[in-house]
């Protein structure tokens, strides 16, 4: 896609106030929640609620996943959807070992709060895999999303507070949305600040992500390997801060401006970049609030290749 001529005339400086980063280390990797979905009162899911062995039960998964009752619901086996599937508050949904799969179609996280997502294949969806929207405090990790038809991880209309780590997504081309809408700016403003960080974009097409409105956007120790299109877009008042990622094969790792989008701010430090562009950054982010740990670019290609995806952590 081409970008709007207009980006150029931004400002080059690249300023951001930044929270305490803990200093980079050799231990292993902390699948720990970061970002985003510590703030607005922290995101627990399920916790403390009934656990649901659904199996492979689809009409058992839909129940528990539209039910008001806390729980966390676990997957064994493939599911399969003929529509969307609707996930009410207070949930955990999470796979066990690194099997179990959701087909057919995806599930909207519409109108929830507290909501995790943990350690599931979704394959052959026909919208989204995670369409989210109105909705606050949702962790998506441990993922692994291919061969869908639409977005993979959607985050749209007002939501907020969203940290979405250690997925892989391969063989697709929309990955990850944020903002539907140039003309959405009355809703979103303010919102969509959502946290990107140990994901593995494997040969995968854009949207890595494409941002609207959000402000801070904070795209951390991701893995961009071959990515065809671009990797990260900042547009429409957006402000994202790109940094410590690993960029191999990726000819335009992030710039300003999408389509007939408008371009915003974007701020890019201390990334790393095999056989990639240089990228094309501008304006001033807002800081981000909460302190979180960062890993040296140049290790997190084998950090986020050995941790990524499903059958790291435990159903």
């Amino acid at each position: 896609m081409s970008r709007k001529t207009s980006r150029a005339l931004l400002a080059a400086t690249a300023l951001v106030a930044t929270a305490v980063v803990v200093a980079p280390s050799a231990n292993a990797a902390s699948f720990n929640l970061q970002g985003w979905a510590t703030q607005c009162g922290g995101t627990t899911g399920g916790s403390g609620g009934t656990t649901v062995n659904v199996g492979s039960d689809a009409t058992a998964f839909i129940n528990a996943a539209k039910s008001t009752t806390t729980s966390i619901i676990r997957v064994s086996g493939t599911i399969t959807l003929s529509s969307m599937t609707k996930v009410a508050s207070n949930k955990t949904i999470i796979g066990v070992g690194s099997g179990a799969t959701i087909s057919g179609h995806g599930l909207n996280v519409s109108e929830a709060n507290n909501v995790i997502i943990r350690n599931l294949n979704f394959r052959n969806w026909k919208d989204d895999a995670i369409n989210v929207q109105y909705s606050t405090r949702v962790w998506i990790d441990h993922n692994s999303l291919s061969n869908g038809y639409d977005g993979a991880i959607d985050v749209k209309r007002a939501s907020d507070c969203v940290t979405i780590s250690w997925n892989k997504i391969s063989s697709h081309d929309k990955s990850m949305l944020l903002g539907h809408s140039d003309d959405n700016g009355g809703e979103d403003r303010g919102k969509l600040r959502v946290t990107y960080h140990n994901n593995w974009f494997d040969g995968t097409g854009q949207r890595h992500p494409r941002v609207r409105f959000g402000n801070p956007v904070h795209v951390y120790n991701n893995y961009y390997g071959g990515v065809t299109s671009y990797g990260v877009a900042s547009t429409e008042e957006a402000g994202v801060l790109v940094e410590g990622n690993y960029f191999e094969n990726t000819e335009d790792p992030f710039h300003r401006g999408e389509g007939s989008s408008d371009p915003a701010n974007l701020v890019a430090r201390n990334n790393h970049f095999v056989n990639s562009g240089s990228g094309d950054q501008g304006g001033s982010v807002k800081s981000i609030p909460y302190s979180y740990s960062l890993d040296a670019a140049s290790g997190v290609k084998s950090t986020v290749q050995s941790g990524a995806g499903v059958g790291k952590v435990s159903g």
